[in-house]
């Protein structure tokens, strides 16, 4: 099904409201811990490009799911990671810049040996 636009220039009229220049030197990323649908959708959080990758697991990931009953199991060495659709190894040490983060990024991971509440995903 075609869609026409009620007026001739709706492509130029949209402008997003949340480009990187709105932020200050951070940009947005989004992480999502799987198998764990407790939080029900991915958490934005804006950040320094230039913080470490490890920095960003122990300061930013770990304490945002800290409230899960399996929070204090997962063995962050462990974690497979997905950064914008992609399996990865990232480097700890280097920035999220380094690690191929930018502006809206999607962070997803998962904790083998864990899947949720009671194994329910949740």
């Amino acid at each position: 099904m075609s869609v026409t636009a009620i007026v001739p220039d709706y492509a130029r009229r949209i402008e997003p409201r949340d480009p990187v220049e709105n932020f200050h030197g951070n940009m947005l990323v989004y992480v999502h811990w799987e198998d764990h649908l407790s939080f029900c959708s991915a958490v934005a959080f804006p950040l320094p490009p230039a913080i470490p990758f490890g920095a960003f697991v122990s300061e930013v990931v770990a304490p945002a799911y800290a409230a899960h009953p399996e929070a204090a199991s997962i063995d962050w060495s462990a974690v497979v990671w997905m950064i914008d659709g992609a399996t990865k190894v990232p480097d700890m040490e280097a920035s999220l810049a380094a690690n191929g983060m930018k502006h809206k990024t999607l962070v997803r991971f998962w904790t083998p040996g864990l899947s949720g509440w009671k194994g329910t995903a949740s």
